[in-house]
């Protein structure tokens, strides 16, 4: 098969979150199994730093209403993946990806510029495989464009954050898309009075999918679905959930060089104690017996940082060791530096990210802190379990599928600890019920964590699930 991925992110080149790892490792184990995949991103100046050998391909022109932009479109294979990347300096060279009161305009611009793109290089796909809302109106532009070249091509859309919408003012249709008032007007791409290209990319595909199984179910509810419910119920034979993988490479605890000590299944007694040691001794925590929480995340509401802190101070007091990675809301970072002076011998913080200094907070602690509002998929507490730290999780979206809370019977094969409630009480609780666990039951939770590491999180489990999904509609 040859697969278009149209993304606005994608590893190794630019990455603002888990989009970015899920369209590259989502796109090289495709190819590891023998299809073509293509990735358009803008060129954007965070890509154009690093300096890369890219072929320069062609320059495409593209008109957008009143509008004349042109792209020039430069070419780089890595990993087996070829990537094109499209210039515009008016929309791209810019210091961040997002967060520009044009990002509509640039975005629709970045579409008409990818479906020009294919005929230039002659990729004929057989499926097009869009993510989020950025490229959301390019199964519209296609069709209502009756484009003969995508003809034969199916169109797969990915639901990564149902937060952000695309919404766009009705008169976009034409103002940016070239496209008729009355697909606004027949409602096929009306949302709320606006345009959603999210909406747009729902109606159009063939198939839509989200980022795991539970989340599909909280996507059709009023309650968890931010308004997409009934576009996404009218869509629901056509919808389904895959969880997303981790990169098996990246993140291996029997090879990777920024631990104290490597490990496996075997030998994780002496590692992870070893890299447990290592942290303690790093940030001049006291007792290196004692239990090590840790949270590596964005620290925002949405990650439950309110629950996070009330569990802090309760473990901190009671003697375990919390290490907090991360940066995000002003609020929520000072709250980490008040915890730390509150308990310097048992808190730290690191504001900011550390790749090498995350990779050792992964290995090194017991137990992983991730009580999110909701997480359509989550992959810090898969990347915790590949290095046998146990994850303790609000039971929504991806980390109910991904996470088999104990519950005191199911030692041989649950993986971490969960919660349902939204509430500091449950949170709590289910951190103390780790704790005695630690500390008065080592046999126990000496399977659990072998359990976590024989978790299988690869992508190649994923992989084969979207191949089939590609496969049912050629």
């Amino acid at each position: 098969m040859k697969i278009a991925m149209i993304c606005s992110e994608a590893n190794p080149f630019v990455k603002t979150g888990g989009l970015a790892d899920v369209t590259y490792s989502l796109s090289k184990e495709l190819v590891n199994l023998g299809e073509e995949v293509l990735i358009a991103l803008p060129y954007y100046n965070q890509i154009k730093a690093q300096q890369l050998p890219v072929e320069f391909v062609n320059t495409i022109h593209v008109h957008m209403s009143w509008r004349e932009e042109s792209a020039n479109v430069y070419k780089l294979v890595r990993d087996g993946i070829t990537y094109y990347f499209l210039e515009n300096r008016h929309y791209f060279e810019r210091d961040g990806i997002y967060g520009y009161n044009d990002d509509g305009e640039r975005f629709a611009f970045y579409t008409l510029a990818v479906a020009e793109l294919m005929p230039l290089v002659n990729f004929v796909p057989d499926i097009i495989h869009v993510h989020d809302w950025q490229p959301g109106m390019l199964f519209c532009y296609i069709r209502e464009n009756n484009i003969e070249f995508y003809k034969n091509s199916k169109f797969v859309f990915s639901i990564h954050n149902p937060a952000f919408q695309g919404i766009l003012d009705r008169y976009s249709l034409g103002d940016l898309y070239n496209l008729p008032d009355y697909l606004y007007l027949n409602g096929q791409v009306e949302f709320g009075g606006n345009v959603s290209t999210l909406k747009a990319a729902i109606i159009y595909a063939n198939k839509i999918t989200t980022v795991s199984p539970n989340h599909r179910f909280e996507l059709l509810t009023a309650e968890g679905s931010m308004g997409l419910n009934r576009v996404l119920c009218f869509r629901e034979y056509d919808f389904c959930g895959i969880l997303n993988g981790i990169d098996y490479k990246e993140f291996n605890p029997n090879e990777d060089r920024y631990l104290a000590k490597t490990y496996n299944v075997r030998s994780f007694l002496s590692g992870k104690k070893a890299n447990k040691d290592y942290l303690i001794e790093h940030f001049g925590l006291e007792n290196k017996d004692a239990p090590l929480y840790s949270m590596v995340s964005r620290i925002t509401w949405q990650k439950g940082m309110n629950l996070v802190f009330s569990a802090v101070r309760e473990l901190a007091s009671q003697g375990a060791n919390i290490i907090l990675l991360g940066s995000g809301e002003y609020e929520c970072e000072q709250e980490m530096e008040r915890l730390h002076r509150d308990f310097p011998n048992h808190v730290a913080i690191y504001i900011g990210y550390n790749n090498a200094l995350a990779h050792q907070i992964y290995a090194g602690s017991d137990f992983f802190l991730m009580p999110s509002l909701f997480e359509p998929c989550g992959l810090g507490q898969m990347i915790a379990q590949r290095y046998g730290t146990l994850p303790i999780v609000r039971r929504t979206g991806g980390l109910r599928d991904s996470v088999i809370n104990y519950d005191g019977h199911n030692e041989e094969y649950s993986n971490g600890f969960g919660f349902d409630n939204y509430s500091e009480w449950d949170m709590n609780r289910t951190c103390f019920y780790a704790f005695d666990i630690y500390w008065n039951h080592q046999e126990i939770f000496k399977k659990l964590v072998r359990n976590a590491l024989k978790t299988d999180n690869s992508w190649l489990k994923s992989v084969k699930q979207y191949r089939q999904l590609y496969l049912s509609i050629l």
